[in-house]
Formats: structure tokens, sequence, C-alpha cells
């Protein structure tokens, strides 16, 4: 059985340039390239939602300042080639591309592109990408309460009210099923703050692959291992 949600932290970007003796922000930009296939192989084999982690918030906060810079480069570049390519990967599986983190702190140019990419794609149904960016997980479900409290003073919401449900809908990703199976790749084995409340019952998949360097063979490895293993949900 296939999963129905797969969410994937894009770790080893920089260790795979340093292996090949590049610069670190030429691992990001291939990491980008390899975003790219591994989301057509998704969509080939019918995966409805994809969660990226392409950049924490603690990565905006510790990263050099010249590397920070061309990631986001890299990243807007991404951003024009869906806006201007007919047969860009979202366009030809029919993609709705959805950006899920504190993303008003990135920069203007970047966000205005962000958002005409989630206006171009918004009315795609056949699958759905959410790009973690400037995202932490721990501030998502802080951003959830703050929301949940700004309804509770305005009354309506009771403390009755407040159950996982609600929750729920007020993360990044309401109205998606939580992932069944997160992948990581570059060979450590922590979620490092992505999905926490949503990766409850994911069943967690580890690679040493860096991630430009995954192959499609790994992912179905990754795919076959989900299938063959027993999901139990706490019971």
């Amino acid at each position: 059985m296939l999963p129905q949600h797969v969410g994937i932290i894009l770790d080893g970007n920089r260790r795979f340039a340093r292996e090949l003796m590049k610069r670190p922000w030429l691992g990001h930009k291939a990491g980008l390239e390899k975003a790219r296939q591994v989301l057509g192989w998704a969509c080939e084999r019918g995966i409805k939602y994809v969660t990226a982690y392409v950049l924490s918030l603690e990565n905006i906060q510790t990263r050099p300042k010249k590397e920070l810079q061309l990631i986001l480069k890299y990243f807007g570049n991404e951003m024009d080639d869906i806006l201007k390519t007919a047969d860009h990967v979202v366009h030809r599986f029919a993609v709705q591309v959805r950006f899920i983190g504190r993303t008003h702190i990135l920069p203007d140019a970047l966000q205005e592109k962000m958002f005409l990419v989630a206006e171009r794609t918004k009315n795609y149904k056949k699958h759905t990408l959410n790009i973690a960016i400037a995202y932490g997980g721990q501030q998502e479900i802080t951003d959830a309460v703050k929301q949940i409290l700004l309804e509770g003073l305005k009354g309506t919401i009771k403390p009755s009210d407040v159950d996982e449900t609600l929750v729920r809908h007020h993360l990044y990703t309401n109205g998606q099923p939580y992932p069944d199976m997160i992948l990581r790749t570059g060979g450590e084995k922590r979620l490092s703050n992505f999905l926490p409340f949503q990766s409850a019952y994911s069943e967690l998949i580890f690679t040493d692959k860096k991630w430009p360097a995954i192959q499609e063979k790994d992912f179905d490895a990754a795919l076959m291992e989900f299938s063959d293993r027993r999901r139990r949900f706490g019971k």
C-alpha cells in the first residue's frame, strides 16, 4: 500500500557539495533540481500529498549570509521557472503548490513570487506540494495556539471546544491528512522540528544518501519499506 501523504526532509546538500569539493550553495542548487525529480516520481506513483522541508527557521538564523542569499536566490529562480515554463513538473502533474511556515520573514520579492505560484496552481486538484520554508514545527503549534486564543477572546471558541481536531484545523496543513511516511536523507535520524504534531504516527524512514544523490530506486525502496510495515497508530 502506498502512502497518501509523504513528508521529506531534504538533508545533505552541503555535504554532497563538500564531497565533490564544491561550494555549499552548489549543493543547494543540485538539491532543488533533485526536488523536481522526486516530485515527479511521487506523482507518477499516485502519491497525493508531499510536504518538503526546504528551509527551517533555524537555518535562516544560522546559515552564513552569502549561503542563505544564494539559497533564496535559487529558490526564487525555481518560482520563476514554475511561472514561465509550461512543462514544469508542477504543471505536468497538476500539483497545487502551497507554502507553509513564517513566510512573512522572507524577502518581499520572494514572497511575491511565492504568492504568484500559489495563485497560478490553486486550481490544480490531482496533487498537493507543501513547501516548508522559514518553517519550524514548534512555531507552527505556537501560531495555532495564538489563533485559538484570539478566537477564544472573541467568544467563538470555548475551552470545552479545544481538542485535537480543533488544533489540527489551525495548523498550516489544515484540510490535509497527516503524513503516513516521513523520509529523511543525509544519514541523520531525527525529525529536526518537522511536523511534530502531524507526525505522531508517521512511519519514519532514514537513508544515508545525501538528498541530491537520491535515485529513483532509493525512493521506491523507501515506499517498499513503508508498505512492509504494520502501522499500529498507538494500539
